[in-house]
């Protein structure tokens, strides 16, 4: 069985298409994206649906990284043929070696909050995205009429620019910056 570390993050891809997305979200997500590109505004996508796998070694190597979480008590999941348990060395015990993989991996993945085993993004109901606009942005919502969006940030933080998306469907999840999802969760 493969030992946990960075070999792991490549496996289990989360897509970055809007096109992964499930049904009604999906349609709202592009609404969205639509209005942002016709606006003006510059989009990039980090994530949409994440695999189960892949969200199960996110979930683990944080919490065997961050929160001490021993190793040998992480369940088996079908599909990924992990071992989180490595073997000590002369000067390295084997919860240490252990910790170390696991830390490679959250830095490889780029967590910055602890991942859920379940969430908006494994049920395609979710995009992380960067947004940015140079000046003012005119963009339509969801019934037509368009704003300008004149005040600060001009990222996905801007307050007026969440209320756009809301009108399409798509919350913004305020404590996550690229996170959008069907209900801000």
């Amino acid at each position: 069985m493969p030992l946990s570390g960075t070999a792991w993050v490549p496996q289990f891809p989360t897509s970055k298409s809007p096109d992964s997305l499930a049904h009604p979200f999906k349609a709202k997500a592009k609404a969205f994206l639509a209005a942002l590109k016709d606006a003006g505004a510059t989009v990039t996508i980090a994530d949409t649906l994440r695999p189960p796998e892949r969200a199960y070694l996110m979930h683990f190597a944080f919490s065997i990284a961050r929160e001490s979480l021993d190793p040998a008590t992480v369940p088996a999941k079908t599909g990924v043929d992990i071992q989180w348990v490595h073997p000590a060395t002369s000067s390295v015990s084997s919860a240490k070696a252990s910790k170390a993989a696991a830390e490679t991996m959250v830095l490889a993945y780029g967590i910055v909050f602890k991942p859920a085993l379940g969430s908006r993004h494994t049920e395609g109901r979710a995009i992380d995205m960067s947004i940015a606009w140079i000046g003012d942005l005119v963009i339509a919502k969801a019934d037509g009429t368009s704003i300008t969006v004149t005040s600060a940030p001009r990222s996905g933080d801007n307050s007026s620019l969440q209320q756009v998306g809301a009108s399409y469907g798509v919350i913004k999840l305020v404590s996550d910056p690229p996170h959008w999802s069907v209900d801000g969760h």
